[in-house]
């Protein structure tokens, strides 16, 4: 028989070369992953013959050798799908399968096979409900002298048996419904006779979620109503027990340190804070997580004292997390009011959990934070001892720096969102913990490799620092508030001693691992960007053609702003648009500014009008080879506000949360052409100059 891997490596770099006559490069080949999951799964004849069929699988495997495990010398080669009979003696076997990917590498595992002529003996069963999937359950089988064992679910109209494993492995059934069922496990090998297993169990409808929903995005207390949520500060006066004499049953859990709620037989009313009614009028977005096995919808009242009930109905998908971001205007163009809630009501069938449930709005200011922060390179910027601040144990040197340059210029980049990443580019300091050995630069590992979403908490009152997010850190990835890595288990979140200075340029961070233990780190913010071009305040020109439309970059021939027209609107020339150091963005329109019709004006000179009235947070981003600004933030606009991307406005709420700018810069980077295209061949252009 020819070697299959052989066959299959020449195939498939003949279909490449084939293909791709122009590049001959074939290293991809060997990036092909080993096969994984390897396994055989054995059907015994039971009539005493010893007739064993294996059928061998594998991710990633095209083929497979088997070794049988007895006298036969010879591995019998088996294509992935296919199956192998073989006839044993009775006895105890250790089959090895080699699993071959297609570029003929492998990787292999040895699983017993038991051959006996004798009915099973000792059998021993475990059965339980499933810690995360509703109506699952998990079954173990061990006997001596068996090989594999079925799995009977006591279901009616259901073929069973429904699944079967090699005894000691575990299988699992999911029901269609919960109850008290009479189950039988069956335990088999080689003899005709079997052994048995036979109880009643109680399948389960629902169990609590094993995982609670992804941390929150960071805002300010301001900026948040929170009704439940581990993530905010909690209105008081909430009752989750209010014995109203409905059917429902309400339960509070603490379920790996986040508060949830349970509610079985849902179909009335859920929360209740009528002793401390809440204005929501200033807030946006109502934000909810629901997780479920059973419900596939839930309606959502929130209740005022002065209007009927509305709801918005959401679709739930079952056994994982459900996150509901929901437009206020989804219950206020209803006609709900929502400056004197007082209750929360869900309806639907079934039981969910829920957690963070909270009103928000966009965020009021930008944390002094926002921005991309460094370890200063600088001896005694890494230190650890006794007391905050101190070195006494270890103070990094000027050699330590020199050698660690793969650490000093990872990034700690603080959004104005209350976003947080590690960005450490493809090479990081690594240590043994790690794998490294000796200690040295290297690929960075997860968690610690900026790969998974946080966010940040900067209390400016007690001067915490709290950064949510498995793997996100400052300074040194193994130092926690509860210990050093290796010896704790990674946290979700960190919270930090900080102390700023130079003007919000330089920080000192410390943290105390515990046992008297402080580590101590110099962070500096980046000044990359001062070096922008943009940054700076910039103004609309007060002169004829600043501000002009038509049907191509530069046109003018639809509209271009007249003497007269800068004149009527000086409340608008005297617009600032501010790009700061540190990337923030800012409209700073003053008293006022030109109002248009579609934001309930009448195109005169008012009161700016939110969003685009400079109260949202902002940021920007310039690419000097593109020739772009990139505004990131609803309501920040250049030249005209109801000018975006995508159209012009006619509704103030419909602010996208990002706009980009072509820009020309001239005059020594003091003026600077914008043009913007809303779509259909529509060009607006303004010429902004520098103050």
């Amino acid at each position: 028989m020819k070697n299959l891997k052989t066959i299959f490596k020449a195939l498939i770099i003949f279909i490449f070369v084939s293909a791709c006559t122009e590049n001959n490069n074939l290293d991809f080949l060997q990036t092909i992953p080993l096969p994984s999951n390897i396994s055989a799964a054995y059907n015994l004849t039971q009539d005493n013959s010893g007739v064993v069929t294996i059928t061998p699988t594998a991710d990633g495997a095209i083929s497979f050798d088997l070794h049988l495990g007895d006298a036969t010398t010879t591995p019998q080669k088996v294509v992935q799908g296919k199956s192998f009979t073989h006839t044993y003696l009775e006895g105890t076997y250790d089959v090895k399968i080699v699993a071959y990917n297609a570029v003929g590498k492998t990787a292999e595992i040895s699983q017993p096979l038991v051959v006996s002529f004798k009915a099973p003996e000792n059998l021993v069963v475990t059965i339980e409900n499933d810690a995360a999937i509703s109506k699952q359950v998990n079954i173990t089988a061990t006997a001596d002298f068996a090989a594999t064992y079925d799995f009977y679910s006591g279901e009616q109209n259901v073929t069973q048996p429904v699944v079967s494993g090699n005894i000691g492995d575990v299988i699992n059934y999911q029901y269609k419904e919960a109850g008290t069922y009479d189950v039988k496990i069956v335990a088999k090998g080689s003899a005709i006779q079997t052994t048995e297993y036979i109880a009643s169990f109680e399948v389960t409808a629902i169990l609590a979620p094993i995982e609670s929903v992804a941390t929150p995005a960071s805002r300010n207390d301001q900026d948040v109503i929170s009704i439940f949520s581990d993530a905010y500060t909690d209105i008081t006066g909430v009752d989750y027990y209010p014995n109203w004499g409905q059917q429902t049953q309400y339960n509070l859990f603490d379920l790996n340190g986040d508060k949830m709620l349970q509610y079985s037989n849902l179909n009335y009313q859920g929360i209740d804070f009528s002793g401390n009614v809440q204005d929501a009028s200033t807030m946006e977005t109502l934000h909810i997580d629901v997780w479920t096995a059973d419900a596939t919808e839930i309606k959502i009242f929130p209740i005022s004292s002065s209007s009927p009930e509305y709801f918005v109905t959401k679709a739930l998908v079952a056994n994982q997390w459900n996150s509901f971001e929901i437009s206020l205007t989804d219950f206020t163009d209803q006609g709900l009011v929502i400056s004197d809630l007082k209750q929360f009501k869900f309806e639907g069938a079934g039981t969910i959990f829920i957690d963070n449930l909270y009103f928000y709005k966009a965020p009021s200011a930008a944390s002094v934070l926002t921005g991309t922060w460094k370890v200063a390179p600088e001896a005694g910027s890494l230190k650890v001892g006794p007391s905050k601040g101190s070195g006494e144990w270890y103070s990094i040197d000027a050699a330590g720096v020199a050698q660690r340059a793969c650490f000093f210029d990872d990034e700690y980049i603080f959004g104005a969102d209350s976003s947080f990443q590690n960005s450490l580019g493809a090479s990081t300091w690594l240590e043994g913990w790690q794998g490294a050995s000796p200690d040295s630069c290297g690929t960075p590992v997860a968690p610690h490799d900026g790969s998974t979403a946080a966010t940040f908490v900067h209390d400016v009152t007690t001067n915490k620092l709290t950064l949510n997010g498995l793997g996100a850190y400052l300074g040194l990835p193994k130092v926690y508030n509860a210990g050093e890595l290796p010896n704790i288990t990674v946290p979700n979140s960190v919270t930090y001693d900080i102390t700023l200075s130079n003007n919000n340029t330089v920080m000192e961070v410390s943290i105390e691992t515990g046992s008297g233990v402080f580590w101590t780190y110099k962070l500096i913010k980046d000044a990359a960007v001062v070096a922008s071009p943009v940054v700076g305040t910039w103004k609309v020109a007060a002169e004829p053609g600043a501000l002009r439309v038509g049907p191509a970059a530069g046109s003018g021939e639809w509209f271009a702003i007249d003497a007269a027209g800068v004149t009527e609107r000086a409340c608008y020339f005297d617009d600032t648009y501010v790009f700061d150091a540190n990337g923030n963005f800012e409209n700073k329109l003053g008293a006022d500014t030109w109002v248009e019709g579609w934001q309930a004006g009448s195109d005169a000179c008012n009161t700016p009008v939110a969003p685009h009235d400079g109260s949202n947070a902002a940021t920007f981003e310039f690419d000097a080879t593109a020739g772009t600004i990139k505004l990131n933030g609803k309501g920040a606009y250049l030249g005209l506000p109801k000018v975006n991307n995508t159209n012009e406005l006619t509704d103030p709420a419909a602010a996208p949360d990002s706009i980009t700018y072509n820009v020309t810069l001239s005059n020594n980077n003091t003026e600077m052409e914008v043009i913007i295209e809303v779509g259909s061949g529509t060009f607006w252009t303004y010429k902004l100059v520098k103050q």
